[in-house]
């Protein structure tokens, strides 16, 4: 009974003391998060054999004038917003002539009304261009502006025209855009390594080898050979039969293609569906273009 007593007395007197107590606390705000007004973007694309990467900032004209306004002429700009634009390449490329070892750079510009010099420096991670040293350049480029049509509000970067072997990356904002041409040496890669698999043991690719040496312009004669084979191996490939005769024109061996042609047209015709379709419409092409 005492016990009960006590344990009543203790409850009262307590529980309005901690209450209290954490009534006077004061409450904690949450946190708020706000828009960026340069929100971060990034892309990846691959041209050939080569990943291309970039991570910049976006910024948008809001009215202003940017080139010669807000970005000063002949000065080192960043690129974007917040932290240099970061550029990785999974191979090495030339931009425009200029060597450029796979690995990661941070993007400088300095626009021009008439030229913008385009820098890649070894030095990533930077914020802005504030740290910029130009003893740490890869390369510099220079290049010539061209004005857009259409004004662009927000600052993009973009990689465009893919080749095999090639890709140009682009710069616009406001009425300006720069590029600079990407391009990888794909043939002396590729030629290799094709030639190892073709004397190597298991399956042979026989077929991408064919059509790699046909748009690459080598050695066509080989190129007939490894389709042929490619022929025997799916003899009812229309798309095989087909490309074999742009192999054939390519070659100059007109009769040949025209034989080509005219197969891939009655497999196409065989084939009905889309496929049948879409290679009757090819094979018609290819012919009209032998005539």
């Amino acid at each position: 009974m005492i016990n009960r007593i006590l344990t009543r007395t203790i409850v009262a007197l307590v529980v309005p003391v901690l209450s209290a107590t954490l009534l006077a606390q004061p409450r904690q705000t949450p946190a708020l998060e706000f828009p960026q007004p340069s929100p971060a973007a990034s892309f990846k694309q691959r041209f050939g054999l080569t990943d291309v990467e970039v991570e910049y900032s976006r910024p948008s004209a809001k009215g202003r004038k940017i080139f010669g306004g807000l970005v000063p002429y002949g000065e080192v700009w960043r690129t974007g917003a917040n932290a240099a634009t970061k550029l990785t390449l999974s191979a090495d490329v030339t931009i425009d002539g200029k060597a450029v070892p796979a690995g990661s750079y941070a993007v400088f510009t300095i626009p021009g009304e008439s030229e913008w010099t385009v820098i890649l420096s070894k030095v990533t991670g930077t914020w802005g261009s504030y740290q910029y040293d130009a003893k740490d350049d890869q390369a510099r480029i220079q290049v010539k502006p061209t004005a857009m049509a259409n004004p662009m509000e927000t600052m993009t970067i973009e990689l465009g025209d893919l080749t095999s072997d090639s890709a140009k990356l682009s710069i616009a904002w406001e009425k300006t855009r720069v590029a600079v041409q990407l391009k990888t040496d794909l043939v002396a890669t590729m030629v290799p390594k094709i030639q190892a698999a073709m004397a190597g043991e298991g399956k042979k690719p026989y077929f991408q080898s064919a059509m790699f040496y046909y748009e690459h312009n080598l050695d066509l004669k080989q190129a007939l050979t490894w389709i042929d084979t490619a022929i025997q191996e799916q003899p009812d490939a229309v798309w095989i039969v087909y490309r074999k005769g742009l192999i054939q024109s390519k070659a100059g061996d007109k009769a040949g293609a025209l034989a080509s042609a005219q197969k891939a047209l009655e497999m196409a015709n065989k084939a009905g569906g889309s496929l049948g379709a879409e290679y009757k419409r090819l094979s018609e092409s290819l012919l009209a273009s032998l005539k």
